[in-house]
């Protein structure tokens, strides 16, 4: 490897001896690079490592390092992530691409084993479970049942395959949501290896150390950015293509910050929150352009909030929505396992390398700024399609009758014809009636279905699925606890779910104790 800028540097930490690309080496050389984003910084130290002359020439290294916030993105470079998050939809067909890679090395006389991924691969299967038994103590276990009969085939060709490639893990079904899974147990936040891996690792050398960066099979790979880890989702060519070592194309972003001040009011949750940010962010225009969150504010924040506002990233536009390493970075880490040796490297990393965030650090210089004080965060819902669009909870009645109004659409039900209701709010014994709270004309009509035993007449506004499933939610314990408590005290006062509603609940993950 090419080391154009001398920044090639040794570092000790836990005890072991690491070398990394040095970036504050940089700013002996006149670039200011205290001033970069985070996400900037991160982009930098991928190229320093990889410099080669070729596909990382030391004028891409510049043009990052003396990057203009104001400039419309016009360099391209060559990124390279440091590993690959498969889920099970678009993880299983990447597995096949090797297999038959493996078939076709074989009719040439070679040797199979040759073929492997070239930067480590995970793959959780999360995405194919369904939610055959639902509401009892033993549905988690019939369902997950289920899944291996169904997929036993499937399932024993990824066993085969996390056996017969280097670098590839599988993550068994039931265990959790590939984002929540890759939150608490797969994220380093910071790696070390070898050439495999863009770096120049040589004989009788240390190391290399280096930020954890992915790309994954999800759009929704950008919760990982609450762990200060940059990443995105990308398509199974872009995924399978950097898992044989081939960069990432891609121009230098422009960087959108976002001021966080004050701390969340009583009764607001992160859900709120990333409901009032995604409204902003969309309002501004962050397409393609990374976001970074800074600011007093974010100290107030823990992970599980953190993440909930990186998750939402494809909602509001950007290719990301990261957060800095800090202390709380590191106590997240504890909370969640890591080993202390695992913690001391990231702290020690960052600290060295300028990345890791404190009270006392400099803003940086971004290409646009948005600013949100926490105390003005009120309760939100999100809907009636589309997860990015805000209700306050006081007007959740008025939108959902104007909603169901306009799904029906003219001579449907629309706003001037009658709309069915099944909830029996102002229905009257012939069926016929007007809700006076919203002018809207209540009928008796539906339609009648059956299920276990009993007959239902369902209408216009039933409500038949109640799941608690989203990713964006179930990432976060709080929101967790709080909707476990909403249940709890709606049943203390009466309230049930009807016979004919399916309810689900999909925890975010649970302990990982092994793979497939």
């Amino acid at each position: 490897m090419t080391d154009t800028f001398s920044s090639r540097r040794t570092i000790t930490a836990g005890g072991v001896n690491l070398r990394l690309a040095h970036l504050p080496s940089l700013e002996n050389q006149g670039f200011n690079i205290s001033r970069l984003p985070y996400s900037m910084r991160i982009l930098l130290e991928n190229l320093l490592r990889r410099e080669d002359g070729v596909v990382v020439p030391a004028e891409d290294i510049e043009a990052v390092a003396r990057w203009d916030p104001n400039a419309e993105p016009s360099t391209e470079i060559a990124f390279m992530p440091a590993r690959v998050l498969l889920q099970d939809f678009t993880g299983v067909p990447a597995v096949v691409d090797l297999a038959a890679m493996r078939d076709a090395m074989v009719e040439m006389g070679g040797d199979a084993k040759k073929i492997n991924p070239l930067q480590p691969a995970e793959l959780v299967i999360d995405h194919s479970v369904q939610v055959d038994e639902y509401g009892s103590a033993a549905a988690f276990l019939i369902n997950v049942e289920k899944e291996f009969e169904r997929n036993r085939e499937r399932y024993a060709f990824l066993k085969w395959g996390q056996q017969a490639f280097d670098d590839f893990k599988v993550v068994p079904p039931g265990t959790g949501i590939v984002h929540q899974v890759n939150l608490e147990y797969l994220g380093r936040v910071v790696m070390t290896g070898g050439s495999s891996n863009g770096s120049d690792q040589e004989p009788h050398q240390p190391p290399m150390a280096y930020p954890d960066t992915l790309v994954g099979t999800d759009s929704h790979t950008t919760m990982i950015n609450g762990l200060g880890i940059l990443g995105w989702g990308v398509g199974g060519i872009e995924a399978e293509a950097a898992m044989l070592g081939q960069p990432i194309s891609m121009l230098v972003p422009q960087v959108v910050g976002f001021r966080i001040v004050g701390e969340l009011s009583p009764g607001a949750t992160a859900t709120d929150l990333v409901l009032t940010v995604t409204q902003m962010l969309r309002s501004k225009g962050v397409v393609g352009k990374f976001v970074e969150y800074f600011g007093p504010g974010i100290a107030k924040l823990p992970v599980a909030d953190r993440a909930t506002l990186a998750n939402m990233s494809p909602e509001y536009g950007a290719t990301c929505g990261i957060f800095p390493v800090d202390e709380v970075t590191l106590e997240y880490l504890r909370f969640t396992g890591r080993s202390e040796e695992q913690v001391a490297l990231v702290e020690a990393y960052m600290k060295e390398q300028g990345l890791f965030h404190t009270p006392d650090s400099p803003e940086a210089g971004y290409s646009d700024t948005m600013e949100l004080d926490l105390s003005t965060v009120e309760p939100s819902l999100a809907g009636p399609k589309r997860p990015q669009d805000r209700i306050l909870l006081g007007d959740v009645k008025a939108s959902f009758m104007d909603g169901l109004s306009d799904l029906m659409g003219p001579g449907g039900g629309g706003k001037k014809s009658p709309l069915v209701i099944a909830d029996g709010t102002g229905e009257s014994a012939s069926g016929v009636a007007v809700a006076e709270e919203t002018g809207v004309e209540i009928t008796a009509t539906g339609v009648k279905t059956s299920w276990r035993g009993a007959t239902f007449e369902l209408s216009h506004g039933s409500v038949v699925v109640a799941a608690i499933t989203s990713c964006t939610n179930t990432s976060n314990p709080y929101v967790m606890v709080a909707a476990g408590l909403l249940a709890r005290n709606a049943v203390g006062k009466g309230l049930e779910s009807k016979p004919w509603v399916k309810t689900s609940l999909a925890p975010g993950s649970k302990v990982v104790t092994d793979y497939l």
